[in-house]
């Protein structure tokens, strides 16, 4: 049987043959699939420009069984596929021992870094929003064939520690009213400046037990709040790599090349030089990568810490999720990489997001600072009543945009059982669960033995027949957006086929099984689509 990805690639590969019998010096280019903006222009098109017509002729005289028709228009060569063909896809895919994804990745490793939380901090939108996306990346590349490892990178070390735990001194129980309350006397204080700074460096060479004793109780107790976190949204990390383990490797890095890593202006403070890389010449800026004090900076530990990464696990390729407020850091960052750790280099990437942003008086955060994940959540909960559908929601509003674009959650569309949203996919699978639950018994078998050619049948069995491709798509360009848009046009396909034609009530017994089985199938490729985003597919809603 040929999957949706064979015929692809033989309209490519016919069409190539054709041009180059007809025209050989007029293949000069690749050939690209296209679906064409109209139904009547086909189920696929290819651009060969003024061969268009004689390539058609000759590919007309070709074996029909699984394209019907083959015409010019405009320079294209418009494919139109065979019924029998496209009913004998939905019997292949309704047979889950033949159905399978694209599996360009297998055998590969794929590490995928995101949500890295700071301990001492409140988990937020933004890590919500972090969180989103590289699951549904790792989800992604799973789907692919890939190895996925997932990875948290933690903040639990640092000037911002320093701040937390002087709170916590002096008296704050929440870790995260004690960083606040440290970040606001540290800019507003000398003497509070001075003793936290004291502080950072108690911490880092530990030497007080006190201290130590403060410390390892705020931070375990962060930890174990994210991982709440983690668990309500899905999320199983392999792996933790924290700030404190990766400094030593990071000064090691620096120090190795005097040639990248330079003295920069000594401090006012203690007169010593910070060591520096000065991003100036590559069209960059410069950064701190140990400070005045000979301790390294976050720069510094990110250095330690891919080559960490690298040194325990050997991806073939690493994936670095984070929000887009600091893309010129990044930059400075990969380009160090680069020159000191070229094969590291080579196989990372950033992925940049934007921002979860609420309309203007919608929520207020109970510290009036950030507003957390917990209070998002269950301000949409509230509205929904059920955490599924809260969670989907929330997470399909950030899915469906590209992931370098801010974004506003709209509560009234988020949440709305009609349009473009979470609970409208979900609505939409419980829906058509519910018909099977109602078929009971009578519907057992996956065999097709009526054929379906009723326009929204057919038009919805094409569409599910793109599963694989959205999903290849999405993870190829990083894009949870492609698949997400492909799950809201199955939706609306699947909802026209619903209304426009008789399931349960069909009077013709072969049919009503068919489209039985149509139903299943979508309903697997939806809650499928839905699982590798990282959204759940409720049966009620």
């Amino acid at each position: 049987m040929v999957m949706m990805q064979g015929i692809k690639e033989k309209i490519i590969v016919i069409t190539r043959k054709a041009i180059e019998e007809i025209a050989p010096e007029s293949v000069i280019r690749e050939l690209k699939i296209e679906k064409p903006p109209k139904a009547e222009l086909g189920d696929y098109a290819v651009f060969v420009g003024k061969e268009a017509e004689a390539v058609s002729q000759k590919l007309s005289a070709l074996s029909k069984e699984e394209i019907e028709k083959i015409e010019a228009k405009a320079g294209f060569v418009n494919f139109f596929l065979s019924p029998d063909f496209v009913q004998s896809e939905l019997e292949r895919m309704s047979d889950a021992t033949r159905y399978t994804l694209h599996e360009s990745l297998k055998g590969q490793t794929v590490m995928v870094e995101y949500t890295d939380p700071n301990p001492f901090k409140t988990f937020h939108i933004g890590h919500l929003m972090s969180n989103a996306i590289g699951e549904a990346i790792a989800r992604l590349h799973e789907a692919v064939g890939a190895k996925v490892l997932r990875v948290n990178w933690q903040g639990d070390i640092g000037l911002h520690i320093a701040k937390a735990v002087w709170g916590i001194q002096q008296g704050f129980a929440s870790s995260g009213e004690a960083y606040v309350m440290g970040n606001k006397v540290y800019e507003e204080d000398p003497q509070a400046k001075e003793d936290i700074t004291a502080l950072n460096k108690k911490l880092y060479d530990k030497s007080d037990p006190k201290i130590n004793d403060l410390y390892q109780k705020g931070r375990q107790e962060s930890l174990d709040y994210f991982e709440k976190q983690y668990e309500r949204l899905g999320t199983k990390f392999v792996h933790y790599f924290f700030e404190s383990e990766m400094g030593p490797n990071g000064l090691e890095v620096v120090k190795a090349h005097p040639d990248i890593f330079v003295e920069g202006d000594p401090s006012t403070d203690s007169g010593q030089a910070p060591i520096v890389f000065k991003g100036e010449q590559y069209g960059l800026h410069t950064r701190v990568f140990i400070n005045s004090q000979g301790l390294p900076t976050y720069e510094a530990k990110e250095l330690g810490l891919n080559q960490e990464k690298f040194k325990l696990y050997h991806p073939d390729l690493s994936l670095i999720v984070t929000g887009n407020e600091i893309v010129g850091y990044f930059n400075v960052l990969m380009k160090a990489m680069e020159l000191v750790m070229p094969d590291v280099a080579a196989k990372t990437r950033h992925l940049p997001h934007g921002m979860l942003r609420l309309p203007t008086g919608k929520m207020s955060s109970r510290t009036g600072d950030v507003i957390t994940a917990d209070e998002f959540i269950e301000k949409v909960k509230e509205k929904v009543g059920s955490e599924e559908v809260a969670i989907g929601a929330i997470k399909y509003s950030i899915l469906k945009q590209g992931i370098g674009h801010d974004i506003v959650f709209d509560f009234e569309k988020s949440l709305s059982v009609q349009g473009d949203s979470g609970v409208y996919l979900q609505y939409t699978y419980a829906r058509l669960v519910s018909i099977l639950a109602k078929a009971g018994d009578s519907h057992k078998s996956s065999a097709v033995s009526h054929k379906l050619d009723h326009g929204t049948e057919l038009t919805l069995i094409k569409h599910l027949m793109e599963f694989p491709d959205a999903v290849a798509e999405s993870a190829r360009d990083f894009a949870p957006n492609h698949l997400a848009l492909y799950l809201y046009e199955l939706a609306n396909k699947a909802n026209a086929f619903y209304e426009q034609v008789r399931i349960l009530d069909d009077e013709n017994e072969q049919r009503k099984q068919a489209r039985l089985v149509l139903v299943q199938t979508t309903a697997d490729i939806l809650k499928r689509g839905l699982e590798i985003l990282g959204i759940k597919a409720p049966e009620k809603i």
